[in-house]
């Protein structure tokens, strides 16, 4: 017999609708302005280490869809408690990333590479794990382009080069990072 269910196609719809619609206008709807700030930050550094307009757009386009897609996933009630339990570690590591990212930035010649890579590496690899039954191979991917980009040692070094050009997006994205875990939103 075949199940069929309408929460399942309305969430599936949702996905699929949010996915098509990450643009800068949308993502207003639904990312509070200090993660908007942050995310066109994110891009002005991809576009000028890559030097490549349409790769900065996607790599925070991937961004995007994947932040929305998990989101329609949590609102659904789609994790079980052992993927709840992953999301809590990812968020962790989250927190504890965007810590080290702001303590490398405020503490001059405190900054590493290779730590900070490997926690970007490891937020991959535990949100690949959260959604591996619940997006297709293509969002794995996407996850995979957004933390592949923003782990490469290369463009880390060159964010947190001190007389480098990214110092000004460096101390945007620092200043809202802070303020994403002063609200306890990170």
């Amino acid at each position: 017999m075949e199940s069929f269910s309408s929460k399942d196609m309305a969430m599936q719809a949702q996905k699929k609708i949010l996915s098509h619609m990450a643009n800068k206008s949308v993502v207003h709807m639904f990312i509070d302005d200090t993660s908007s700030e942050i995310l066109d930050e994110l891009y002005r550094v991809s576009k000028e280490y890559s030097g490549n307009r349409s790769e900065a757009q996607k790599v925070v386009k991937d961004l995007i869809k994947i932040a929305v897609k998990i989101g329609v996933l949590f609102r659904h009630n789609r994790f079980s408690p052992e993927e709840l339990s992953l999301a809590q570690d990812f968020k962790k590591k989250l927190h504890q990333g965007a810590m080290t990212a702001i303590s490398f930035y405020e503490v001059e010649f405190t900054f590493d590479k290779t730590v900070m890579s490997e926690i970007l590496t490891g937020c991959r690899d535990l949100l690949l794990k959260l959604v591996d039954s619940h997006l297709t191979p293509k969002s794995h991917g996407r996850i995979n382009h957004v933390f592949n980009h923003y782990s490469d040692p290369e463009l880390l070094t060159q964010l947190y080069n001190p007389d480098g050009p990214f110092k000004p997006n460096l101390t945007k994205i620092c200043t809202g990072l802070n303020r994403l875990l002063e609200e306890g939103t990170l």
